[in-house]
């Protein structure tokens, strides 16, 4: 039934005098899909005392638009600047975090491209992550070749340990539209958005259009305590799992938000928008399917990750049970004795077959579960989580759904 409201809903889109028409609509019809919240201004997008959980919360609906713009504009009008994030001195490395002094003065002799657009030409996109990148790729189909779209996590670099350079903060600085995560990695992107040069830069958090459907991260039996928790968490506060786009069910609704906003800055190329925003729908309805179906059929329920486990919104999805040695956030690499033989025990009592790592792992603790396993002849296999794709990937032809697909075929064998 979700599928059929969706498609709906994109057929108004093309008919909608307005895109925030669409919105009112798809906000009225399709709670039951998850809560999207509509992309903001920039202005409307700063805030001084940020907090990813917080902006969550206003995206919910507690305060109307108007009672957040006009605070969010006082804020940002009559703060003082923000604290420098300064360098290293003895350093030149261009990832580093760059200080507020050297980003104004890269960002004063970089041309401003809001006239441009409003002449109709370029738009200018920026997306922090994969997902993100190819989502807006679809859905501007052939009209990609005359929009200037920037993947800013193009070589291989995980999300969690990302500082942007002066250049990607320029590139931002410009931009028409902005998409970002809205995580706790992504804590440097409000100092990054108060250098913008471009007052009508339209931005996206998926986490804020993710709404009350966000997650708190959940630590399941046999999980290493989470640094990353302690280091980002001042008091041990809740963390939400920020991996949100390893949902299809999630991207559905990342897709309309984001066709909303093209449709927006563009709107004499929101038909266009609209019908490849159906066609793509298409195809994450299909492999939606196709998990449902290989999981309904498996013999096993449950995964379990000798790594990381960012995948916690695919298995909620389709109801699936896990263990794994750290949570999705966490930047531990090294799991303790115990952890190990929990997950080589349940190896044995669960009869798994494999045991899984993400994209990114050395596979060293998946090896050590397996050796201390009964049988000790469980394969290893691979999901991808999409936090390292490098521009050679896209250009080797990487898509979200190649890569959602790869994960489906790894899926099928892991519950064989």
């Amino acid at each position: 039934m979700k599928r059929y409201i969706a498609i709906v809903l994109a057929l108004v889109f093309l008919v909608s005098t307005t895109s925030s028409c669409l919105y009112n609509n798809y906000m009225a019809g399709v709670s039951d899909i998850g809560q999207a919240s509509p992309s903001t201004t920039l202005r409307e997008s700063i805030d001084q005392d940020h907090d990813p959980d917080t902006d969550m919360l206003n995206a919910t609906g507690q305060k109307s638009v108007t009672q957040e713009y006009a605070e969010q504009k006082s804020v940002a009008q009559n703060s003082a600047a923000p604290e420098s994030i300064a360098p290293n001195p003895t350093t030149h490395d261009e990832n580093q975090t760059p200080s507020n002094k050297t980003i104004s003065q890269a960002i004063s002799k970089a041309p401003s491209v809001l006239a441009s657009v409003n002449e109709g030409k370029r738009l200018s996109i920026v997306c922090t992550t994969f997902p993100q990148y190819d989502w807006v790729r679809q859905i501007l189909g052939n009209r990609v070749s005359n929009t200037d779209l920037v993947l800013l996590l193009n070589n291989g670099v995980d999300l969690h340990s990302f500082q942007p350079s002066v250049n990607d903060i320029v590139k931002i600085s410009n931009c028409d539209l902005f998409i970002y995560v809205g995580g706790k990695s992504d804590s440097w992107v409000q100092n990054a958005l108060r250098q913008a040069t471009n007052p009508d830069m339209v931005v996206i958090s998926l986490m804020n259009v993710q709404g009350d459907a966000a997650q708190k991260e959940k630590y399941v039996e046999g999980m290493e305590e989470n640094d990353y928790h302690d280091d980002q968490n001042e008091g041990n506060e809740d963390e939400y799992d920020e991996h949100v786009w390893l949902s299809l069910r999630n991207a559905v609704v990342f897709c309309v938000a984001i066709t909303d906003a093209l449709s927006s800055l563009d709107p004499g190329n929101a038909t266009e928008y609209g019908l490849n925003m159906i066609s793509y729908l298409e195809g994450l309805y299909t492999l939606d399917a196709m998990y449902g179906e290989a999981v309904d059929s498996a013999p096993v329920k449950t995964l379990l990750f000798g790594d990381r486990f960012p995948f916690r919104y695919l298995a909620d999805d389709y109801g699936l049970s896990y263990y794994a040695a750290f949570s999705g956030c966490s930047a531990e690499t090294e799991a303790s004795f115990r952890t190990v033989v929990f997950l080589s025990g349940k190896v044995n009592e669960l009869g798994l077959k494999n045991v899984l790592v993400t994209e990114s792992a050395n596979q060293s603790i998946a090896r050590t579960i397996i050796s201390n396993t009964t049988a000790k002849n469980q394969q290893i296999l691979v999901m991808n989580s999409m936090q390292s794709v490098s521009v050679d990937d896209v250009q080797n032809g990487a898509t979200y759904l190649s890569i959602m697909e790869y994960n489906y075929n790894v899926l099928k064998e892991a519950l064989s």
